[in-house]
C-alpha cells in the first residue's frame, strides 16, 4: 500500500531545499523571470539605437556644409542684396518673393533653364550608346586591352579647365578644327560664337563625359553571370539578341544610375562653358551656373543670383526625386517577390 503525500508544515522549507512560495521549477514564471525579460528588451533597444551615435559626426558635417548654407542661401534670396547692401546683409531691405518674380519674368532665368535642360539631356542620352560600345568592345580578353581601357580614360580625368582651353584653341578661328574641315571643302563658320556655339558646347562634353558611361557599364558587366552567355551561346542567340536580352537587362541599373548622374552632372556645368566661351557668354551657351555667376559677380545683384540658385536646386531635385522614387518601388516589387 503507498504512502500517503505529507504536505510540509506552514513557514518551513520543501524538502527538496527551495525557497518557501518559490514556484517549482517548470512552473509558472515568477517576477524574477518578467524583470529578467524586461532587462533584455532594454538591452535590445539600447543596441539598436546604439549605431545612431555614430552617424553623429557625419550628421553635424552635412548640418555645417550642407544645411546652414541652404538656409542662407534662402535668406539671401528674399533679400534686395547689391554691393551697397552686402557688407550689412542682415539689414538689407526685405523684398521677399520680390526676387524670384523678378527672376522669372524679367531676366533670362528661364531660357537659360531651356538651354541647360536641353544640353544636359542631349549629352547624357548620346554618350550612353558611346561609353556601351566601348565598355562591350573591351569585355573580351586580347592583346593590349589594358592599354586600350586607360587611353579611353583621358579625356574623363583631365580636368575640365584643360578640356575647355584645349578644346578653345582648337575651335578659334583659323585653328585645328577649321583647318581640317577646309581640307575637305567645309567652311561651318563661328565654333565660339553664334548658333553653333550650342553645338560647340555638346561636342565637348560628349568627348569629355562619355568614358562615365564606359566605367560604369564596365562595372556592370562584371555582374552578368558566366552562365549566362554560355547558355545564350548554346541557343545559338546573335549578338543583337544576346545584348537586347541578356546583357541590357542586366545593365538596367547601371544605365539608369548613369542617365541620372550624367543629367545632373551636366546641368551645373560651370567650369567647362566658363572656360570655352567665357563671359559674357552666347546667349545660345547661356547656361544656368553661368547665368547665375554673372548676375552675382558682373551685375552684383546677390539676391537675385541667389534666388536662382534655389530654382536651379529645384529643378536638379526632380529628376533626383524620381529616380529614387523608382529605385523604392523596384526594392518593393522585389520584396514581395
Amino acid at each position: 500500500m503507498s504512502n500517503p503525500t505529507i504536505a510540509a508544515p506552514q513557514g518551513t522549507a520543501p524538502a527538496d531545499g527551495s525557497p518557501a512560495g518559490r514556484a517549482p521549477a517548470g512552473g509558472r514564471p515568477g517576477s524574477a523571470r518578467r524583470g529578467s525579460a524586461r532587462s533584455g528588451r532594454r538591452r535590445g533597444l539600447e543596441r539598436r539605437n546604439r549605431p545612431l551615435w555614430m552617424l553623429l559626426p557625419g550628421g553635424i558635417l552635412m548640418l555645417v556644409v550642407i544645411v546652414v548654407p541652404l538656409i542662407v542661401a534662402v535668406v539671401m534670396s528674399t533679400l534686395d542684396l547689391d554691393q551697397y547692401t552686402l557688407q550689412s546683409w542682415l539689414q538689407a531691405p526685405f523684398v521677399g518673393l520680390g526676387n524670384y518674380v523678378e527672376a522669372v519674368a524679367s531676366s533670362p532665368l528661364l531660357r537659360s533653364i531651356g538651354i541647360s535642360v536641353s544640353f544636359a539631356v542631349i549629352a547624357a542620352v548620346v554618350t550612353l550608346p558611346i561609353g556601351l560600345a566601348a565598355a562591350l568592345a573591351t569585355q573580351n580578353r586580347f592583346r593590349g586591352r589594358a592599354l586600350v581601357r586607360s587611353l579611353f580614360l583621358i579625356p574623363y580625368v583631365l580636368p575640365a579647365f584643360v578640356v575647355g582651353t584645349l578644346w578653345r584653341t582648337m575651335l578659334q578661328p583659323g585653328g585645328v578644327v577649321d583647318s581640317m574641315l577646309g581640307a575637305v571643302g567645309a567652311h561651318p563658320g563661328l565654333w565660339l560664337n553664334g548658333p553653333l556655339s550650342y553645338w560647340s558646347l555638346i561636342i565637348v562634353q560628349l568627348w569629355t563625359s562619355w568614358p562615365f558611361f564606359y566605367l560604369l557599364v564596365v562595372a556592370g558587366l562584371q555582374s552578368v553571370d558566366p552562365e549566362v552567355h554560355e547558355a545564350a551561346a548554346i541557343d545559338g542567340a546573335t549578338w543583337w539578341i544576346k545584348l537586347r536580352y541578356v546583357i541590357l537587362p542586366y545593365l538596367r541599373g547601371s544605365i539608369l544610375l548613369a542617365l541620372i548622374i550624367a543629367f545632373l552632372h551636366n546641368i551645373n556645368a560651370f567650369t567647362l562653358p566658363f572656360v570655352l566661351f567665357g563671359v559674357p557668354a552666347p546667349q545660345d551657351v547661356d547656361v544656368l551656373p553661368v547665368l547665375t555667376y554673372t548676375t552675382s559677380f558682373q551685375s552684383f545683384r546677390f539676391g537675385l543670383s541667389a534666388a536662382m540658385a534655389i530654382c536651379s536646386l529645384v529643378l536638379i531635385a526632380i529628376p533626383l526625386f524620381v529616380y529614387l522614387r523608382a529605385v523604392k518601388l523596384d526594392s518593393g516589387e522585389e520584396a514581395q517577390r
